[in-house]
């Protein structure tokens, strides 16, 4: 065997050797952590705006009252619902699993929207 044989096999036994703690240490190749999004619905003029909205799960969804008069934010099949919200209030929800979410405002009725959540 040559010297220079020797050389790069004594250089790739070392390399083996400098990557095994990483491979020992990893649990699988690495997943970027999907930052937490949040959409913004404004209460204004006595409707939600927007009306309907489409989120991936795991959104969070903040109303924000505008008006100058109290409203709720509730959903239709009661899995989520708000306090009165006085100007400038807010309440957040977040959506962890697919569906169709309507809702309502408890004080007027006549104000609905929808969240669509589906994955991408």
């Amino acid at each position: 065997m040559t010297h220079a044989v020797a050389a790069a096999r004594r250089l790739a036994a070392l390399a083996l050797i400098l990557a095994l703690p990483a491979f020992a240490t990893s649990s699988g190749p690495a997943v970027a952590a999907t930052p937490a999004k949040t959409v913004t619905v404004a209460i204004k003029m006595f409707a939600f705006t927007a009306r309907v909205i489409t989120v991936a799960p795991g959104t969070t969804v903040v109303w924000t009252n505008e008006d100058e008069d109290p409203h709720t934010v509730t959903a239709t099949d009661r899995s989520f619902h708000s306090a009165a919200l006085d100007t400038g209030g807010k309440f957040s929800f977040t959506f962890t699993k697919a569906g169709d979410f309507g809702y309502f405002c408890s004080l007027h009725p006549h104000m609905t929207g929808r969240v669509i959540v589906k994955a991408n």
